[in-house]
């Protein structure tokens, strides 16, 4: 197995000290390239030196361990989060099939996570998982903001500041106000169900809009938006789309 360059983030030194000589000890193919108390400067070098495996303590007084992950812009990594409390955050994290450990670390727990987390590695889907939780711990308020997969990395966008998703041959065009539109890899189905409980309305089947920023329907079977954009809307959709906006 080639060398995994491993990264570790804990704001209490001995918990730091204590975490890479358990895994030197148990795992000496993994290579601790840098360990952390600041996890501001761990977002730097993150994003710098590409690990393929970085252990995070969630409790963290200045950025919690999510906060670091959200501050990456390509978390291609597999993670294995560090807690004192097995508390609402395990569920999420359970859910994205992420790796997890309690303090105080059972050296068992240790090797458990860390096999599946190798495992993991080489099936290459840590990007999807993390965005998933990202997601997963955001979806519950719309004030909030999305991950959003494109070309360059992740792009955070408040979810009151999109207009409209658009989609195109598998993609996902987001014109989002006062700014230029993006090129999401998510497909328009993947929107509608992070959005589900939201003021977001699938209007046609490619076409979900914003019903904030309605203006107006048009009797030639289109929506117009503040941004003086023209969506189609499908017949079937019409009354329903009318009930919405008298509820809105």
């Amino acid at each position: 197995m080639n060398t995994v360059k491993a990264i570790l983030i804990d704001d209490e030194e001995k918990a730091l000290e204590g975490l890479q000589i358990k895994v030197n000890r148990f795992f000496p193919d993994i290579e601790v390239i840098e360990a952390f108390l600041d996890p501001e400067k761990a977002v730097v070098k993150i994003n710098e030196l590409k690990p393929d495996l970085v252990f995070i303590d969630i409790e963290m007084p200045i950025l919690s361990g999510f906060d670091v992950l959200a501050k990456i812009k390509n978390p291609d990594f597999e993670i294995i989060f560090v807690t004192a409390y097995n508390n609402y955050a395990i569920e999420a994290i359970q859910h994205c099939a992420i790796g997890y450990v309690v303090k105080p670390i059972d050296n068992d727990e240790l090797k458990h996570a860390i096999n599946s987390a190798l495992k993991n590695i080489n099936h290459k889907t840590s990007f999807e998982k993390n965005v998933q939780l990202l997601e997963r711990l955001d979806s519950n308020s719309a004030q909030k903001s999305i991950a959003i997969p494109t070309q360059k990395g992740l792009s955070f966008i408040k979810v009151k500041d999109i207009v409209r998703f658009e989609g195109v041959d598998g993609y996902t065009k987001i014109y989002i106000k006062n700014e230029k539109s993006i090129l999401s890899s998510y497909s328009i189905g993947k929107f509608c169900k992070m959005l589900s409980n939201s003021s977001f309305f699938l209007c046609h089947k490619s076409h979900l809009i914003n019903l904030k920023f309605v203006n107006s329907i048009l009797k030639e079977g289109s929506i117009l938006l503040q941004d003086k954009s023209h969506v189609p809307i499908a017949k079937a959709k019409r009354n329903n789309f009318i009930e919405k906006m008298k509820n809105l």
